[in-house]
């Protein structure tokens, strides 16, 4: 289980040297930039799951899970190893 509180900290609205607004813009982006990585964090597992190949391309940015994926075109780890990596998630305890 993904929890949000872990991604979604709003502690900056309590720093005394930041005015209203610097407060209300801070909330903003703490939300909004924890709510993207909460997101990811859930497509994450779901892809380790259901889909855990590595892409034939170069990606601009990846995810923290996507390490542990099955090259692109290797059939053979992907069928031995599928069942395994489904399960492997020892790391998030």
């Amino acid at each position: 289980m993904v929890k949000r509180g872990k991604y979604i900290v709003l502690d900056h609205r309590s720093l005394s040297y930041l005015n209203p607004i610097e407060k209300v813009n801070c909330v903003y982006c703490s939300y909004f930039n924890g709510l993207v990585a909460y997101i990811q964090e859930i497509a994450a597992r779901t892809e380790q799951y259901w889909c855990p190949i590595k892409h034939a391309r170069k990606l601009a940015g990846f995810h923290s899970r996507y390490h542990k994926f099955f090259d692109y075109g290797d059939h053979e780890s992907y069928k031995q190893g599928l069942e395994k990596l489904r399960s492997d998630f020892s790391d998030l305890a």
